[in-house]
């Protein structure tokens, strides 16, 4: 009796503290969410805007350095949390990386939104696990906040929570507090909604029945994903190298990348800026799409991200590999809108080693038709970028390419592996 009243106790505890997140986490995405679209909406009223991002950048590099040197690692910083305790995640990284991504997006920063949701849930959840003093449970909340975060923003609470599982150490997944993240990301989810967004809405999906035909089709559309998401992963952490081995200060490094985004721009127009949602969609059934879209805007985002401006991947990596199977979809014999959502979502899932996750993300964006083919697709492209990705601090615990169970050096980030690499 007395041990099922504990797990009673227990499994109460964490629907409370996941309810408790998912409405922090809901309320900031919501906020960010709708200021997100008002700076848009400026952005194309007052075309002259993206001629102010090289200024914007050295305010942000300035902010940044006078009071951000605690939170300038974003995502990885959470990570590292995650992994090694340490204090808590600062309250000012939530205002930070909010402000920091509306500036980035008003001077049209090729920037997303899912590193703004996750390091403000995860910060919030932070605090909360500090004000409530529960240490123990502090890894569970700040999963939380990763799952609640990324769950609302997107309007998919199912791949915010796979999200936050797959997160921190790549080839293994930890459960525990699992309830607490999926109440997180539900009630995220609904807060959200509730608070007047409207996500975007994306075509359904009928996907073929398999053959082996389309499966070789659907492999060589994965080899294509997994070639964009390496170039884009070591283009961006390139520019980043290069950049700080020669201007020590941010501000300067945000100067010259403003500087050649603009300069980018003005060769590929406006539908290459921020996030680029409506090129997203069109990808799905214009076949008149120009077969370079994908580059011109991998190009913007490695130099938006590489030099340091704010806000996430997601967003550009879904228009990179939207436009990347549309483009694979006339070469291969391959139905557009299947494509497209394939490569929406395999190419960020490669890139971010978070395949299980976008797989679920499309399912819940386009229709559960597509689960096989985008399991498929996610899980071949992710196989092939090998020991990389965008999140340098994500663990490693097994060798993506060995079939046993061989542990990789379970606490070595990818970062010092890259290291390694090119040494």
């Amino acid at each position: 009796m007395q041990q099922r009243l504990q797990i009673m106790r227990g499994l109460t505890l964490q629907v409370a503290l996941g309810a408790l997140v998912g409405v922090l986490c809901g309320a900031a995405s919501a906020a960010f969410l709708w200021l997100l679209d008002q700076v848009t909406l400026l952005r194309g009223q007052q075309p002259w805007l993206p001629w102010t991002l090289p200024a914007i950048g050295v305010l942000i590099g300035v902010v940044y350095l006078r009071w951000g040197r605690t939170v300038q690692r974003g995502t990885g910083l959470v990570i590292d949390t995650l992994h090694d305790g340490g204090p808590p995640l600062p309250l000012r990284m939530a205002p930070m990386v909010l402000a920091g991504t509306l500036a980035t997006h008003l001077g049209g920063g090729s920037a997303g939104r899912e590193g703004t949701a996750v390091q403000m849930g995860a910060s919030l959840a932070d605090q909360l696990a500090r004000l409530l003093g529960i240490k123990v449970l502090r890894p569970v909340l700040i999963s939380a906040g990763v799952a609640g975060g990324f769950g609302s923003v997107f309007g998919t609470p199912v791949a915010g929570v796979v999200f936050a599982l797959e997160l921190a150490v790549i080839g293994r997944m930890e459960a525990r507090g699992l309830l607490a993240l999926v109440v997180a990301a539900l009630v995220g989810d609904q807060v959200t909604r509730a608070l007047g967004i409207v996500h975007t809405p994306y075509p359904a999906v009928l996907a073929p029945a398999f053959t082996p035909l389309l499966v070789g089709k659907l492999c060589a559309l994965a080899v294509a994903i997994a070639l964009a998401a390496v170039i884009f992963i070591e283009l961006t952490h390139a520019i980043k190298r290069v950049l700080e081995r020669h201007l020590r200060l941010a501000p300067l490094r945000l100067l010259l990348g403003g500087v050649a985004v603009v300069l980018l721009w003005r060769v590929t127009g406006d539908d290459y800026l921020g996030l680029g949602v409506p090129t997203i969609v069109r990808a799905f059934h214009d076949p008149s799409l120009p077969a370079w879209a994908f580059a011109a805007k991998l190009g913007l985002t490695a130099l938006t991200i590489g030099s340091g401006f704010i806000g996430g991947e997601v967003t550009p990596l879904f228009f990179i590999g939207a436009t990347l199977g549309a483009a694979a979809a006339q070469v291969l014999g391959l139905p557009l809108p299947l494509a497209a959502a394939l490569g929406m979502a395999a190419l960020f899932g490669a890139a971010a080693n978070t395949p299980l996750a976008l797989a679920i993300m499309a399912v819940e964006l386009c229709g559960a038709s597509l689960l096989p083919h985008v399991v498929l697709v996610t899980c071949v492209a992710w196989a092939l970028t090998g020991a990389r990705g965008i999140y340098a601090a994500q663990r490693v615990a097994h060798d993506k390419h060995v079939a046993h169970d061989r542990p990789a050096a379970p606490s070595a980030p990818l970062r010092s592996l890259d290291e390694v690499r090119r040494a």
